[in-house]
């Protein structure tokens, strides 16, 4: 039990950031009558994306291989297989801005390749999450103080801090913009990151002056 008047309060912090890491899927594709054609230009074309991540060094962040899928194409009636579909897919990290416009055109350029994206984050160990929650905690003492000066008080002493599990960051959206003639181009608009932070706090105060 608390020794004393006490106050309960939120604290509360909002920040806008660039955002730190850019990401997008690249899906290469094939589909023959032939199985052994199929999963052939599958790894072809899953070989030449490759090559062209690999020219783009650590500009890419990193890149994760998804999903592998290899089906047959049936006609409506009967199991009878008249094309083969390959697909696979690889999630790319970028972390410099100034390339991943360019490098999206260049796989989007190849062929039988489908490009998805970008997202916008933060790293999960962003400094900005510490600063806001520190931020959240500076609030929730104004608040605290506030009060107590409003009857006459002070705050004591902390007696309980929860985090309200608010520090989040939000999605972002995307623009394109291109120019007329000439090589292709791809200006990307980064959405600042909202990351907000809240806590629960509880401060005995001294004995209030009501008079």
């Amino acid at each position: 039990m608390a020794d004393g008047p006490v106050v309960a309060v939120r604290g509360e912090a909002h920040r806008e950031v660039a955002p730190e890491l850019a990401g997008f899927t690249v899906t290469a594709m094939a589909r023959d009558r032939d199985r052994e054609t199929t999963l052939s230009r599958l790894a072809e074309r899953a070989a030449a994306v490759r090559v062209l991540l690999d020219g783009y060094g650590p500009a890419v962040e990193r890149r994760e291989t998804g999903e592998l899928r290899v089906r047959p194409e049936t006609r409506r009636s009967g199991e009878r297989v008249v094309a083969y579909h390959g697909s696979v897919s690889t999630t790319v990290t970028v972390r410099d801005f100034t390339a991943l416009g360019e490098l999206m055109l260049r796989l989007a350029d190849q062929d039988q390749v489908e490009v998805a994206g970008p997202w916008w984050s933060l790293r999960p160990d962003s400094p900005v999450h510490r600063e806001a929650r520190h931020a959240a905690i500076a609030d929730a003492l104004l608040r605290a103080r506030e009060y107590a000066e409003a009857l006459g008080a002070r705050v004591v002493a902390l007696v309980e801090l929860a985090d309200a599990d608010t520090d989040r960051p939000m999605l972002a959206r995307m623009a394109y913009a291109g120019e007329a003639g000439g090589a292709p181009e791809l200006e990307l608009d980064p959405r600042p990151q909202a990351v907000q932070a809240a806590v629960h706090a509880r401060f005995t105060i001294s004995e209030p002056v009501l008079d």
